[in-house]
């Protein structure tokens, strides 16, 4: 089944890089629960799109998948993207994805995500 859920994360990550949300939630269980660590959590379908919708729209991310790394249940993918900011700004960040399946659909994402760059004073 690893390999398999490597697979459908290689399909989610395309998902994300085309701004296609339903692309990604096609994978997901109803009750998926979505954690940015120290952000938000949003859990089940729905929420992550009303979530999302907010972030749906601008320039799609740009992902490079360093490592992808499925044991069982569980795909971690590491490794850097760029999104562009409210002011048109291209900004790196370093990233890890925790996925845990149930059977072959996604019930949770934990996303570590920390910008690589200084951040500018307000």
């Amino acid at each position: 089944m690893s390999n398999r859920n490597k697979q459908i994360i290689e399909q989610v990550n395309g998902a994300f890089a085309g701004n296609n949300l339903e692309g990604f939630l096609v994978h997901c269980a109803d009750d998926v629960a979505w954690t940015i660590v120290g952000e938000k959590t949003a859990t089940g379908k729905e929420s992550i799109r009303q979530w999302m919708s907010g972030m749906i729209g601008g320039d799609a991310p740009v992902f490079n998948v360093a490592t992808m790394i499925a044991d069982g249940d569980l795909v971690m993918a590491h490794g850097a993207m760029t999104m562009t900011d409210e002011n048109r700004k291209t900004v790196p960040y370093s990233y890890c994805d925790i996925y845990r399946f149930r059977g072959d659909k996604i019930v949770e994402l934990t996303s570590f995500v920390v910008k690589t760059e200084g951040v500018a004073a307000a």
